[in-house]
């Protein structure tokens, strides 16, 4: 890949890009919902919109990934960036309910084509500069970075707002544009930072990647059928994507019930997202202590449990203090639990085919997300949030076994004739993007044995 820089350097451009990538979104999220309706959109309406990019990115998360793994991740980085920039441009003068259903259309295209190549390109390049280099570290450095480009730019946001209007500049309009400047800054370092050596470019390259792109989510999705471990890792997400509506969409009723009034419970949950993204980032940080005790395997599976305790207490504790602290708790053990997932799906693929495998595994929280957001509320209606937060927390915990096959591959030899390294290995012509063959790092794919140092 890229083998002039260091394993220090392909981190600090990494983490780099990382927290560019994410600025924006801080910016956005405290004033999206109240600029669609201070332009005149209802809420079921703002509802409506957001659908544009849920199914977008549903259809588009895995042709986009092969794509990616077949012309290279700087041009698909590239396009991506191009279009949130363009998003957020129409988001800035958007006054009716089509022009926003653009927006989000723009975003769904986007976040398809953001989900993985920046990720896949940091594994490889690092592996590249130093075959037996551990990535998992700086996966962790990235949820400490995301964490904090997301706090901090909800602050900002927070006191843009405050600060106007300006001139003919609504105060919620400030932001926006403030996210259009970071976007420009993170579409020119993307351009600098991200060296990515490619065969072939030009239309000829473009061309021959469309052609190559289903072969390799193909052979993606091969890897599931032969791997035992990748199988069970992406099975994860599906639970997963089930029991965040437990945090994401319940929260805010759970707080104001135990509140007793919406509009002091919505006041109470700015600054406790703020807080959130900072204790994810927290948790983030604690990636080389849980890699060295008790591991990956293992920690990924005890956070799981850990993560079904938070949201009980969420669900159960009296009292906004309660609530909010077993929120906050929530958010610290994901921000911990996701680099070590990353890192075990890392470990189980090659390069030619990193992130379309990164974008099944993505794929897989989506309808389970929408299957837990229709079960959870429907049983929040009928029973209690409470009852429902419970429910959504004995599944996110119940995914903890599914780590067990990883496990066992980390404990057994590299030299062990029963491991599946010929599993995840099926052989492919040389395509545009990353070359097949051997795994760069000179390690049995299967093997997930805790590294000395690691979204």
């Amino acid at each position: 890949m890229v083998s002039a820089l260091t394993v220090r350097q392909v981190r600090r451009r990494y983490l780099t890009l990382y927290g560019l990538r994410w600025l924006p979104t801080g910016l956005m999220i405290p004033v999206m919902i109240l600029l669609m309706q201070e332009r005149g959109l209802s809420l079921p309406q703002i509802g409506l919109v957001g659908t544009a990019q849920g199914l977008l990115v549903l259809a588009l998360e895995l042709p986009t990934g092969g794509f990616a793994d077949a012309l290279g991740r700087k041009p698909v980085l590239l396009a991506a960036g191009v279009l949130n920039l363009a998003s957020l441009a129409v988001f800035a003068v958007a006054d009716s309910f089509a022009l926003f259903f653009l927006v989000w259309a723009l975003q769904g295209v986007y976040r398809a084509l953001d989900s993985g190549p920046l990720e896949s390109w940091y594994v490889d390049a690092t592996l590249a500069a130093d075959p037996q280099a551990e990535y998992e570290r700086g996966l962790g450095y990235a949820g400490t970075v995301v964490g904090g480009a997301i706090g901090g730019g909800a602050l900002l946001s927070g006191g843009l707002v405050a600060l106007g209007p300006l001139g003919p500049v609504s105060a919620l309009t400030l932001p926006v544009l403030a996210a259009i400047v970071a976007q420009a800054v993170a579409l020119g370092a993307l351009l600098v930072l991200l060296v990515e050596e490619r065969p072939a470019t030009g239309v000829a390259a473009v061309c021959a990647s469309v052609s190559q792109a289903p072969r390799m989510i193909g052979q993606a999705v091969g890897l599931l059928r032969r791997s035992r471990v990748l199988l069970a890792l992406v099975a994860v997400e599906l639970f997963w994507g089930f029991g965040m509506v437990t945090f994401e969409s319940l929260l805010p009723v759970r707080l104001a019930e135990v509140v007793g009034d919406p509009e002091r419970a919505a006041a109470l949950l700015g600054p406790a997202s703020s807080a959130a993204w900072i204790a994810n980032a927290a948790g983030a940080a604690l990636t080389p202590l849980l890699l060295r005790w008790p591991g990956a395997a293992p920690g990924a599976a005890l956070l799981r449990i850990l993560q079904g305790a938070t949201v009980v207490g969420m669900g159960l504790l009296a009292g906004p203090v309660g609530v909010l602290v077993a929120y906050l708790a929530c958010y610290a053990v994901h921000g911990a639990s996701n680099p070590l997932h990353s890192g075990l799906l890392h470990r189980q693929v090659d390069g030619p085919y990193r992130t379309s495998v990164l974008s099944l595994n993505s794929m897989m929280a989506q309808p389970a997300g929408a299957l837990g957001g229709v079960v959870l509320t429907a049983l929040a209606a009928t029973t209690s949030v409470g009852t429902a937060m419970v429910v959504g927390a004995v599944v996110l915990a119940v995914a903890a076994p599914l780590y067990l096959p990883a496990w066992r591959a980390g404990r057994r030899p590299a030299s062990d004739p029963a491991g599946e390294q010929a599993a995840v290995h099926p052989p492919s012509p040389r395509t545009v993007g990353d070359p097949p063959g051997p795994r760069r790092d000179g390690m049995d794919p299967t093997a997930v044995a805790e590294p000395v140092e690691r979204r």
